[in-house]
Order: structure tokens, then C-alpha cells, then sequence
């Protein structure tokens, strides 16, 4: 089974080599002062566009799930359209809708064909609804009890409590440490005029970045670019967030709840987007928690000794250093050993890193599955936003499997020792345990 699944990714790693080409991503400035990212794709009659706002939870200071809210209600009514008409206009034109929010990005997507007298309409459309939102007084209460009750939802959920309480403390005082959906007391204290207030700050031209990938060319990119955010304000960029603490002790939470397993997060602050260690640090937890079934810590809990059914860990690079994280679900009884087991796996990665073969395996799987990760438009879209928003270089998806091929072993061993702290981590458990 290891030989054929090995002979599958080096058959795979050695063919992408021959049909791979890395999209090509131009990047300009709007008059107003928003960064364009295009990528001409025109094999499908298809246009996405994305606005990305840095306008994420990050931002929401002391009224945690304003940027949630403010995103969720921009296609919920203007001084022109009810939210009733919006849909239909875009249903009539073909077109499709999307927003979502993190702690970094607000986003907002639209995707039309390129005919271009529906294009034109539906990005008329897509412009007024980034600019001119009403927030009207029955959208805003409808999606400020919808929010009220997701949180009395996920306040029933495990993984949720944990995760809520890992970022807590990991990241202290820092914006990261908000929740996205913020919380009962602050949804329940926003008002209309805090979300008009936010979008008039964040929702401005210099504070955008549009990614645009589909059937154009440069000429009519811009023209798209440009009709896009046509109404919004200039206004001004964000400022920097501040740099994320480094933890200085080791922290263990403990939080009782009755169900049968308990939920272990464990970490630390651990990466930015821009991180000079990214690929050694990607391509080492690819080896220890983040290749599935075959990583170190799933071969040792699940397969060894059956203490969970999934175990994983990742790194979360945000504009400043996201966290690094492991997760797990046992029985409550074998909460100690699982814990037990998983420092263990740890200590020895930092320790002594990956084997060669597992060196050979990792960049395997990564450069040869890279390909399928941008065979779509929306794939595309994904990373070109992401290198748009985080200011990588425009080469970033031509140079990736280069970037993991050059990785070595101990490149990856020095990596983990300089940045992962077992003796200060965040340890969160809930359930039925001690």
C-alpha cells in the first residue's frame, strides 16, 4: 500500500512538471488608489471579481462583530433596491453574490459572464451595494439576532468554546484575540450608526484590494476594476496592527463540559503571510500534522494507539503572526494520554526534524498536487487575492514548488527549533475531565 501510494505521488509529482503553468498576475493602481490584481483566463466566458477590504475582525476594536455584521448587511438593501430586488437582479443577469470575513479580510465577490452588457449591469449593481449600503433598521436587527443566535449556538460547541478560549489567550490584548462572530454583550450593544460608521472608515478605495480572474484582457480588466469601486470614497489605508507578543510561560485551561470526549488545542503563536521561515515551517508541519492520515502525530494517536479518530495541526500566517495550532478529539479518559502523546511527537520532531524520506514524500505531495489547487477560476481567484492582499510578489505561484524543492531537512529542524516552544504553549481542554 506505501509503495503504490508513493509510486502514485512521484508519478504525479514528475507529470505536473510537464504540464504545469503558473498563471500570470498583472498588478496596477485605480485613480483612487486600490490595487488591481488580474489574471487573463479566457477559456471560460466567466468574470470573478473580488474587493478585499482590510476591514477583518482585527478591526473591530471594543464592539467585537461589527466588521461581521457591516459585511453581512452590504447586500441587504440600499437607497435604490430592496433586498428582494437586489437578488433579482443579479438572478436575472446570471450573475452571483458572495461576501466573507476573517480577522484580516472583509471580502466581496461577484461573478458574471462577460457578455458585456450584463457584465456592465452587474457590476453597477456590485458598486452601489460596496458603497452605498443603507443599512436599513429591519436588515440590521434581522442580522443582529441571526448573529445572537449563532452565538448561543456555538457557545453548545466544543470545539468552538475551545477555540474561542485558545485564541483568547494565545494572543492576550492583541486584535487576533477578538472572536470573528464577536459576543453576546457586544452584538447586543451595536447600534446602525456604529455599522455606518465602520463602513464609511474601512470601506474605501485605498483600504481595497481586487483580485479579477476570467475571460478579459488588461484594457477591459481596468475598465472592470474601475466600475467596480467607481463610488466609493478615496479615504485612506488602514494602519499597521501591532507585532503579536510572544507567549512567556505555559498556560493549561481546563474547561469542564458534559460530553463523552474532550477537545485538546494546543499552541502558540505562530506565523505571518510574509514570515521569512514560511516554506521550511509549511513544509515541516506538512510532515508532522497537516498530510492527513499519514503525518507523524496521526501515525502515532490514530494508528498506534487509537486514541482519536483525526489528530492535525497547521499554521494560520495572517498579516502578523497567526497561530500554530494542533487539535484533537479522545474519550475523556484518555484525555492525559493523548496529551501525553502528542508532546512527545513534538519534542522529538523539534528535536531531531523529518527523515529524508519524509523530506522526499512531503515536497511530493505538496508540488505535485500544487497544479490541482489552481485549476479553476475560483482557485485562481483565492490565491490571487491572497498574494494581492498580503503584498506577495507576483511570482508567488511560479516560484512555490521551487521554494519546497530547495527546502532541506535541516533547514526545517533549525525552523522548528527557533519557533515552536513546547515549554510555553497555550494547552485548552474541554470536556468531562480533570
Amino acid at each position: 500500500m506505501h509503495f503504490i501510494r508513493n509510486l502514485m505521488l512521484l508519478t504525479l509529482c514528475l507529470f505536473s512538471q510537464f504540464i504545469f503553468a503558473s498563471p500570470t498576475i498583472e498588478h496596477w493602481e485605480t485613480v483612487n488608489g486600490a490595487h488591481v490584481y488580474f489574471v487573463a483566463a479566457p477559456d471560460l466566458p466567466i468574470i470573478d471579481i473580488e474587493v478585499i477590504f482590510d476591514a477583518g475582525s482585527a478591526r473591530d476594536g471594543n464592539k467585537q462583530g461589527i466588521a461581521t455584521l457591516t459585511n453581512d448587511l452590504l447586500n441587504q438593501g440600499t437607497s435604490q433596491w430592496s433586498v428582494d430586488e437586489i437578488a433579482e437582479t443579479f438572478d436575472n443577469l446570471g450573475a452571483q453574490y458572495g461576501n466573507s470575513i476573517d480577522r484580516d479580510m472583509a471580502t466581496v465577490s461577484l461573478r458574471s459572464l462577460n457578455d458585456p452588457i450584463l457584465l456592465e449591469k452587474a457590476l453597477n449593481t456590485f458598486a452601489v451595494l460596496l458603497a452605498k449600503p443603507d443599512f436599513n433598521s429591519t436588515a440590521f436587527e434581522q442580522k443582529r439576532q441571526q448573529m445572537l443566535a449563532n452565538l448561543q449556538y456555538l457557545a453548545q460547541s466544543p470545539s468552538d468554546i475551545a477555540e474561542k478560549a485558545f485564541y483568547q489567550s494565545v494572543f492576550g490584548t492583541h486584535p487576533y484575540a477578538s472572536a470573528v462572530e464577536g459576543t453576546l454583550a457586544t452584538i447586543n450593544g451595536l447600534t446602525q450608526a456604529d455599522v455606518q460608521a465602520f463602513h464609511q472608515r474601512y470601506y474605501v478605495a485605498k483600504n481595497a484590494t481586487i483580485a479579477i480572474v476570467g475571460a478579459l484582457d488588461r484594457v477591459s480588466a481596468e475598465s472592470v476594476a474601475a466600475l467596480a469601486i467607481h463610488l466609493l470614497a478615496e479615504g485612506e489605508a488602514v494602519a499597521t496592527l501591532p507585532e503579536v507578543t510572544e507567549l512567556t510561560e505555559a498556560k493549561n485551561i481546563t474547561i469542564n463540559y458534559p460530553a463523552t470526549q474532550t477537545t485538546l488545542l494546543i499552541g502558540q503563536p505562530g506565523m505571518s503571510r510574509d514570515d521569512p521561515d514560511y516554506f521550511s515551517l509549511y513544509l515541516g508541519n506538512y510532515v508532522l500534522g497537516g498530510s492527513g492520515l499519514v503525518s507523524r502525530l496521526s501515525e502515532a494517536v490514530r494508528e498506534e494507539r487509537g486514541l482519536a479518530y483525526s489528530t492535525y495541526s497547521y499554521f494560520l500566517p495572517l498579516k502578523t503572526k497567526g497561530p500554530f495550532l494542533l487539535s484533537l478529539q479522545t474519550r475523556n479518559d484518555q484525555a492525559k494520554e493523548a496529551l501525553d502523546l502528542v508532546h512527545k511527537v513534538l519534542q522529538d520532531f523539534i528535536a531531531h526534524g523529518v527523515t529524508d524520506k519524509e523530506l522526499q514524500l512531503a515536497k511530493q505531495g505538496i508540488t505535485g498536487g500544487f497544479p490541482l489547487k489552481i485549476k479553476s477560476n475560483s482557485s485562481i481567484l483565492s490565491y490571487v487575492a491572497m498574494i494581492g492582499f498580503y503584498r506577495l510578489p507576483l511570482d508567488y505561484l511560479e516560484t512555490f514548488n521551487n521554494k519546497i524543492n530547495v527546502i532541506t531537512a535541516d533547514m526545517i529542524k533549525d525552523a522548528f527549533n527557533r519557533r515552536l516552544h513546547i515549554d510555553k504553549f497555550i494547552t485548552v481542554k474541554v470536556g468531562n475531565t480533570q
